[in-house]
């Protein structure tokens, strides 16, 4: 297993523990960040952290860093972490798990009286999630330079609040600036999200990156007319153009390997019984682990709307609204964790990451990978998320492997 244990009961008496935080009835977590709950969970953190001898602290858009410290002060921390935020109907792993596993593996060296030749260094990024502010993995966007820390301030949640005041009341806005933390490689934690590792029967996935994403939204455009009194042949039907656009949206993305594409938003006006409809907006979601992949994939949408709806007498719009470019993580860690999951004896696979997470941006300013753990189902931002006991064990075991392996190196390295 390797030669430190973390304690798996430990760990899930602790997820268990902070599930309460905002706990709902159907036994998921709604913790939405900044608010009153999100402070109470951070000052859970920070005091526990601060047991244990880390010192804490906080920059200018929340990002909270606990540090233990090394035997070589010139050495950059390795830092591990996720985020304590989550959906508004969202599970007990998705976030939680990494930053809870990195608490457990801070608590399993201190027991240990062992010191790393780097520091180690806790993060808890603020507002990963984006279900009060958007846009999601917000303020590790500052971190890395994406967003500045106005741009954050400035986001409004539905009620008019903004991202800045809200920081200021729960007394999380720091006087550090955001992304003025140097690592010496950032290791995160999280649930898979997805069935692949339960299919497979593996306990462990290596990531490799993460896919791009690119955002569409398109109005396609008909006419309003009454739905007794138009005859067929001449109708403009928007909806009936957009059905079409749907399907052919799947199966580009089926002809591609390793692609997906999702229409998960749309809006039909006038949306009454007895209209034609002669409006419609909807949104697409394509995902592809390389440039190219993304590229040929927009260009096959733009080709399916020109082919499809002139012929349906509908005019469209089509913008993209968001683009974000795949990520390949670092190879020295991708090997350190493959190295930990050795030393553990667990079964393993490569894989991409097919959701954002804070470990993308954080890629663009320090090496970086992640390590995923099953997702039972494949659900996750539900309240029936569920990755059991020794899931989690194993992956903060790893965890812990693999930030001792990169330590190591860096040790061997900077003698």
């Amino acid at each position: 297993m390797g030669v430190f244990q973390i304690n798996a009961v430990r760990l899930w008496e602790s997820l268990m523990a902070t599930a309460q935080i905002g706990a709902t009835p159907k036994g998921g977590i709604c913790r939405l960040t900044l608010t009153d709950l999100d402070r109470q969970v951070r000052d859970w953190l920070k005091a526990q952290c601060e047991a244990l001898g880390c010192t804490v602290a906080i920059d200018e858009v929340g990002n909270m860093f606990a540090r233990r410290l090394g035997r070589n002060a010139t050495l950059p921390p390795i830092a591990i972490g996720s985020h304590l935020d989550t959906q508004p109907t969202g599970g007990k792993f998705d976030g939680p798990l990494g930053v809870l596993a990195g608490l457990e593996a801070l608590r399993t060296l201190h027991d240990a009286d062992h010191t790393t030749s780097a520091p180690i260094e806790l993060i808890n990024w603020t507002n990963e999630e984006g279900s009060r502010f958007g846009p999601a993995m917000l303020a590790s966007g500052v971190f890395a330079g994406v967003f500045t820390a106005d741009y954050a301030y400035g986001r409004t949640d539905r009620e008019g609040k903004t991202f800045g005041e809200e920081l200021q009341r729960i007394g999380y806005r720091g006087q550090e600036k955001a992304g003025a933390h140097k690592f010496s490689g950032y290791f995160e934690l999280h649930i898979e999200q997805g069935p692949i590792l339960e299919h497979e029967g593996c306990t462990i996935g290596i990531v490799q990156g993460a896919q791009g994403v690119r955002w569409y939204d398109i109005t396609i455009t008909g006419q309003d007319a009454h739905a007794g009194a138009m005859p067929m042949v001449l109708r403009k039907n928007a909806l009936v153009g957009a059905s079409r656009v749907i399907e052919r949206v799947d199966a580009i993305a089926r002809d591609l390997p390793d692609a997906v594409g999702t229409v998960g938003l749309l809006e039909n006006r006038p949306n009454s019984r007895n209209v034609i409809p002669g409006e419609v907006f909807l949104t697409v979601d394509f995902r592809h682990p390389e440039t190219m992949g993304l590229d040929w994939l927009e260009g096959q949408l733009r080709e399916a709307l020109a082919d499809v709806l002139p012929a349906l007498q509908l005019t469209y719009r089509e913008n993209q609204i968001w683009t974000s470019q795949p990520v390949h993580f670092s190879p020295e860690l991708i090997d350190c964790v493959g190295a930990a999951v050795k030393t553990a004896g667990f079964s393993s696979r490569s894989m991409i990451s097919g959701a954002g997470h804070d470990a993308v941006y954080v890629a663009r300013v320090a090496p970086t990978t992640m390590i995923f753990v099953p997702s039972r189902g494949g659900l996750s931002h539900n309240e029936a998320e569920w990755t059991s006991q020794e899931q989690c064990a194993a992956g903060a075991q790893v965890l812990l492997n693999a930030v001792l392996e990169y330590d190591r190196r860096l040790g061997d390295h900077s003698r």
